[in-house]
């Protein structure tokens, strides 16, 4: 393949979007979703199967209340599929994407980041944190107790 000043910037601009501020690449494990693609994803998950472009653009709207133009979802899942969150294949006339990873493991991942940043990795101030914010009721609290205490089994 001949470089044209195209493919050059093309390839430029795919490369940022991967790359830190130092200009070493993440890994894919290591990239995040933003605000909007984090939307986007729960949507497809919500869907518990693969979702047409269309449906997921519904499922936006409804669960979230963001008309977002088709190019705009479009925008967010190529830089989806650059993270390794989904792939797009086509049925027909219609573009279906497919989680590629779960939201499980997703959610996971970004509690244990956040435990780890606002409370130095320890579980028991992040619980604590969470029985101090006085949001919970007496019965979520009674659940979290339950759960805790079936670890010991």
């Amino acid at each position: 393949m001949v470089k044209t000043e195209k493919t050059t910037k093309t390839a430029t601009a795919a490369k940022t979007t991967m790359a830190t501020k130092t200009g070493e690449f993440l890994p894919e494990e290591d990239r995040k979703l933003s605000g909007s693609e984090a939307m986007v994803m729960k949507a497809a998950w919500d869907a518990g199967e693969d979702i047409s472009v269309p449906d997921l653009m519904i499922a936006l709207k409804e669960k979230y209340g963001k008309d977002y133009a088709r190019t705009t979802v479009q925008t967010f899942l190529l830089k989806m599929i650059g993270k390794g969150f989904v792939q797009i294949y086509r049925r027909g006339k219609l573009s279906y994407v497919h989680a590629l990873k779960g939201e499980a493991d997703y959610k996971a991942k970004l509690l244990q980041e956040e435990m780890d940043f606002w409370y130095q990795g320890d579980p028991a101030q992040l619980v604590a944190s969470l029985f101090r914010a006085g949001e919970m009721t007496e019965e979520d609290k009674e659940q979290i107790r339950r759960a805790l205490d079936g670890l010991d089994d």
